[in-house]
């Protein structure tokens, strides 16, 4: 199936990551465990906004976990052994870090202490986890990624309830990343990204998963990353190695493209600003974070800042 080309937005540079910030560690185990050409100095994702309207992200390669000032200043709010991919707000303030080293860890940004929350399932340590995202009743949907692919389809879906039950929803995604429900939370859309996809999971009224499918197919570049949903419920697809980010219709026609004007890492997306109308973007090449102006505002996020 083959649509007409939507309109393209290009983007502008927001923040870029100081050079005395971008090497502190140069080469480390997660640095030699990567293909050739992959980042070597920093890798910033899991952009989030706060109750305080600031940006948040995290530097994987570096362990740190990283807030932004409205002027594009980076402050290091936490430097800790792991590496961590996603970052997101819970309603009652708390930070919870997706941490591929770890596991989900939490992160008290009083003190800066970065503490386990979720390391384990049935005893098991995690393959590596990637992201992570909070529905409207508080259950945490995170992705067990690790080195999985088509040569390994077993990656892994889970959901933590407030009462800390954890359940695996999916245990057969080829790499499975960044995650978001839909706008009446009945299903995750979730990034698949070494098929090159994002899979709709609807979810039933006792919990369990029903029918998984492709709900967009994509091609080139390296596959879908970060996930975030609009206001009208379309979806905004993060695609890595294409430059380019992806903004779907609630029923998967293209509505946007927005084209990275800096590199072609385009990892994370997340909505901002006042109005929640402006797009941030995670380009980790170059470590900068790029905006566009979209012309519907994001979801509100669980625990994050709210349009005023």
């Amino acid at each position: 199936m083959f649509f007409a080309p939507p309109p393209v937005l290009e983007t502008t540079v927001f923040a870029r990551l100081p050079d005395e910030l971008q090497s502190a560690r140069g080469d480390n185990e997660w640095v030699r465990g990567q293909p050739h050409g992959g980042p070597a100095k920093s890798l910033l994702e899991g952009p989030s906004f706060g109750p305080d309207g600031l940006l948040y992200c995290v530097d994987v390669l570096n362990g740190r976990i990283l807030r932004v000032s409205g002027s594009g200043q980076f402050e290091v709010l936490a430097e800790y052994d792991g590496w961590p991919n996603g970052l997101k707000f819970h309603q009652d303030g708390r930070i919870f870090v997706a941490d591929y080293k770890n596991g989900i860890m939490e992160f008290d940004i009083r003190t800066g202490r970065v503490t386990p929350f979720v390391v384990r399932f049935n005893l098991e340590r995690f393959k590596g986890v990637n992201d992570l995202f909070f529905a409207a009743n508080g259950d945490m949907y995170f992705t067990d990624q690790g080195l999985t692919g088509w040569q390994d389809p077993s990656g892994r879906l889970f959901r933590v309830r407030p009462d800390g039950q954890i359940n695996c929803l999916l245990d057969n995604l080829p790499s499975p990343n960044g995650l978001v429900m839909d706008r009446n939370e009945t299903a995750l859309y979730v990034a698949v990204t070494r098929a090159n996809a994002v899979w709709k999971v609807p979810l039933l009224r006792n919990g369990t998963v029903g029918k998984v499918g492709t709900y967009v197919q994509l091609s080139g570049g390296g596959g879908p990353d970060g996930l975030a949903l609009d206001a009208q419920g379309r979806l905004v697809i993060a695609h890595v190695g294409l430059g380019a980010v992806w903004v779907m219709s609630p029923v998967g026609e293209p509505a946007w493209r927005i084209r990275s004007t800096v590199g072609l890492h385009t990892t994370n997306v997340a909505f901002g600003g006042p109005d929640l109308q402006t797009l941030y973007i995670t380009e980790s090449e170059s470590g900068t974070i790029l905006t566009a102006r979209l012309d519907v505002p994001g979801k509100p996020m669980y625990g994050g800042a709210q349009a005023r």
